[in-house]
């Protein structure tokens, strides 16, 4: 369950062509019409009512998450977009206008739309990742990685170390000095799979940079 918090008088929230590619939003949305109460409880959301977004958490948790899982097909990408969605929905309840549809439905919208925006992006990464591969010639990531783990004991990259975000830090110093697993990171940090994975990467090709490995 999502927590809300209140900080310094704030709001804010805790911690083509006629185919629908992504998921099965309509299937979703025609499930069940049955929440009378969803857009008063919306409209106490819009005024800042943390026991009513509770309400509607326990409502509608399970069709959000199975929304993003149906377009996503990865637990643990749908986890972080759903709660990207609860932000959103904290944030924005006040958007709703119940003439143009349910609660039910404008909540599962946002699910959907998320979750698609997500597809994209990964794949717009992706892209732009194995262009710049394609361009510069680089080595294979693995082949990188070897070569930055022989020098990790070298006091240079204690600097080097200070250029990396915060996560990526705490990332790679656990993975390679700790000797811990993706998973066991992913556990000690509380971060999604993909996204430690996403940052020990990023980290060693910022640390192959800045130590000089050549290319």
């Amino acid at each position: 369950m999502l927590l809300l918090l209140a900080s310094s008088g704030a709001r804010r929230v805790p911690v083509g062509r006629g185919v629908r590619p992504y998921g099965t939003l309509a299937r979703v949305v025609q499930a069940s019409e049955s929440m009378s109460d969803a857009p008063e409880l919306l409209a106490a959301v819009a005024a800042g009512d943390q026991d009513a977004f509770a309400r509607l958490y326990d409502q509608l948790e399970r069709p959000v998450f199975g929304t993003c899982v149906g377009v996503l097909r990865d637990p643990d990408h749908a986890a972080e977009v759903a709660q990207e969605v609860w932000v959103e929905v904290w944030r924005t309840a006040d958007r709703f206008d119940a003439a143009r549809g349910s609660a039910r439905t404008w909540v599962v919208t946002l699910a959907h739309r998320r979750a698609v925006d997500r597809v994209r992006s990964v794949q717009a990464q992706r892209d732009r990742d194995q262009r710049v591969l394609d361009e510069s010639g680089e080595r294979p990531f693995d082949v990188v990685a070897d070569e930055v783990e022989t020098m990790l004991e070298q006091v240079r990259v204690r600097d080097c170390l200070q250029t990396l975000t915060e996560t990526q830090h705490r990332a790679v110093v656990l993975a390679y000095y700790g000797g811990k697993t993706y998973r066991e990171v992913a556990d000690t940090l509380g971060a999604a799979l993909p996204t430690v994975k996403s940052r020990i990467r990023d980290g060693l090709l910022r640390l192959k940079d800045c130590l000089g490995v050549a290319a």
